[in-house]
Order: structure tokens, then sequence, then C-alpha cells
């Protein structure tokens, strides 16, 4: 065949399919972002200051053991609960046993030479009086027989120190409570005094916190005062102030502060973190936003999305900052009662994007946990 034949059908479907590779496709519709939303809520937000702490026990014991030994037994681990008396560890009893016999055995002789020199006694005083003996030899008896009643006395003593000793054996319980530590082993041997096992009592909570020594002040101007579980951030607990440090600490420069939670239940337990907030003097104009609801364009200023729930769009809206706390941001102006931010995603949004609630129950901001209302 003719070169010139085959050649031009070949270059029409080359042409052909360059022209289809540069034809313009239609783009796919955008997808419509969900996006969280908060309520702004003026007035709500209040002078307050959160200090993060950890519950615990108000009387919490070391127990140990009151004479040196070898552990034998251990009757509790953590979490058991324990009333007065419950056995808690023993030691090996055979030395205090010992000891006890020898204290017994030496009770028993010191009776039996008491008894004889009071016979002694008896029979020269018989003697005396029939003046067969001197005043002299009665009075040396009469030393005798007293001195005899005085050793008598003395190993009584000892054999209820050996009793004690041998009591000492066993630890036990001195109160109700819950162990929170165990710090010996079976076979382990421990000194006199040394911790054994820890013991709380359940009846107060409290919170321990770290107060900067520069926010004293918050902490005694604030007109309430609430304790909120991260593990239950939709419970507010009535709190007091019950123990504050009378010194700072010199590593830490904080005032070491005990939180007393008026009625705890059963959701309070002890290790858990828990936020104290102090509720102070509220600002009308002001309003608690999430912390991430802020966004920060290229000229820096602080903005926040506003959505329309006609248009189901977003804008962005210069505002006012009057601080971050630990529970949000404080937005002194540029927002209206009622309107919706976006919480979350910020950075992601265009002005005039088509968004939807992700969550048409969004709670008002400021949350629930943020401040307990006097």
């Amino acid at each position: 065949m003719n070169r010139r034949t085959w050649f031009a059908p070949l270059a029409a479907l080359a042409l052909a399919s360059v022209l289809a590779a540069c034809s313009k496709h239609d783009a796919p519709p955008e997808a419509v972002r969900p996006v969280k939303l908060a309520r702004v809520a003026l007035g709500q937000a209040g002078s307050a200051a959160v200090f993060a702490g950890e519950v615990k026990p108000r009387h919490e014991s070391d127990l140990g053991f009151r004479i040196a030994g070898k552990v034998v037994a251990r009757h509790v681990d953590v979490g058991a609960r324990v009333t007065k008396g419950t056995p808690l560890a023993r030691l090996d009893p055979s030395d205090v046993a010992l000891q006890a016999q020898a204290a017994r055995a030496a009770a028993a002789a010191a009776e039996t030479e008491y008894q004889f020199a009071k016979s002694e006694f008896d029979r020269y005083a018989n003697l005396h009086d029939l003046r067969f003996v001197s005043a002299s030899a009665l009075d040396q008896k009469r030393n005798a027989m007293n001195a005899n009643r005085a050793k008598l006395e003395q190993a009584r003593a000892q054999l209820a120190v050996a009793g004690n000793q041998a009591a000492y054996a066993a630890l036990v319980a001195d109160g109700d409570g819950v162990v929170t530590a165990v710090s010996a082993e079976v076979g382990q041997v421990v000194s006199a005094g040394q911790p054994v096992v820890r013991v709380a009592r359940e009846e107060e909570r409290e919170v321990a916190i770290a107060v900067p020594e520069n926010r004293l002040d918050e902490l005694r101007d604030a007109r309430a005062l609430g304790v909120v579980l991260w593990a239950k951030p939709d419970r507010i607990y009535a709190a007091k102030v019950r123990e504050v440090a009378p010194a700072v600490d010199a590593a830490t420069r904080t005032f070491a502060v005990r939180v007393s939670i008026v009625e705890p239940d059963a959701e309070v337990r002890w290790g858990m973190t828990a936020n104290v907030v102090l509720q102070g003097a509220s600002d009308d104009a002001s309003a608690l936003v999430p912390s991430s609801a802020i966004y920060h364009g290229e000229d820096g200023r602080p903005a926040v999305w506003i959505f329309d729930p006609a248009q189901r769009t977003v804008s962005l809206r210069a505002v006012t900052l009057g601080g971050f706390r630990e529970d949000g941001a404080l937005v002194s102006s540029g927002l209206a009662e009622g309107e919706w931010i976006v919480a979350a995603g910020v950075h992601k949004l265009r002005a005039g994007q088509q968004v939807k609630p992700w969550d048409a129950g969004a709670a008002p901001a400021p949350v629930a946990s943020a401040a307990p209302r006097a």
C-alpha cells in the first residue's frame, strides 16, 4: 500500500485523541463541610479561675509494725475495704513468743522468791514478839521482803511488755477505710515503724491543688467554689477551702491548698483529676468561647467564624480578646447574644463557604462545666 494511504487516517485519529484530552471536564461539586457549633451567651463567663488538682482523702495513715521482724503473711491488697480490727499483716511470732515465755518464767521465779521472803518475815515477826530475835534481824527480813516485792512487780511489768510485743506481731486496722498502698511483701524483713500498709478513711474527700503566690487573692475573693471532674464534666460539686499551706514551696513557688468537696458521691474517686473553679464577678458584655474557636489570620488579629443559620454559610468577624483561661477564651467585644460560632476546625474554612452543623444540640458557650453559679 502507498504510505500516504494509511498515514492520513492515523494522523486524524491522533489529532482527535489530543483534542479529546484537552477538552475541559466539569469540576465535581464541593462537599458541604460539617462544623461543630457553639452558641454565644453574654454575661455568663464571669471572672473565673481554674486550678487542676487531684482527688485525695483527707485522712490517710501509713500503718506499720511496732516491732521488727519478718513478714510471714499479708491479708489485704490495694483497694481492699477494711474495718477497725481487721488483720492486715503478720510477723513471724517465734522470737516474741520466746520472749513472752521467758518473761513469764521470770515472773514466776520472782513470785516464789517474794513468797519465801514474806514467810521469813512473818516467822521473824513472831520470834521478835517472843523476844527471841532482835529488831535489827526483823528489819533485815522486812527489807528482803520489800526488795522481793519490787522484783515481783518488775517481773510482772516485763511480762506485760512481752505480752504486748507478742500482740504487736499482728498488724490490724485502727479504723474503717480503704487500702491505698502496700509497701511490704511476704518474706521481707521490716524494721519497727516501717510503713507496710496505707489506709485512707472515706469520710471526707478533697482536691489538692497548687496555687501560685501571685494568685492567692483570687482564692480569697472568690464568690463560690466548685469542683469539676474530668471524667464527669457535666456535674459541678460545691466545695470550700479547708487548708492553705502557711509557707510557699521553695521549688515551685506555689502554696499547697486543700479544697473539700461538700457532698461527694460515688463518682468521686481517689486519684481522679479534677478542676477547682473559682467564680468571680461577671461581665455582662463578655462571652466565654472555646479556645479552638479563635481564628488568627495573616494579620494576626483574633477573629471567629459566624454561622448564618438561614444561608448555612460562615463569615469571619474580628473580635477583641479578654484573655485565655483554662476553660476557654474570653471575648470582651465583637459578639452578640445568641449568635452561633464555629467551635472547631476554624483554619479549614473560607468566607461564604457552605457548611452544616455537625451537632444540632451544640452546647452554648460557656459550657456547663466552665464555672459554678453562685
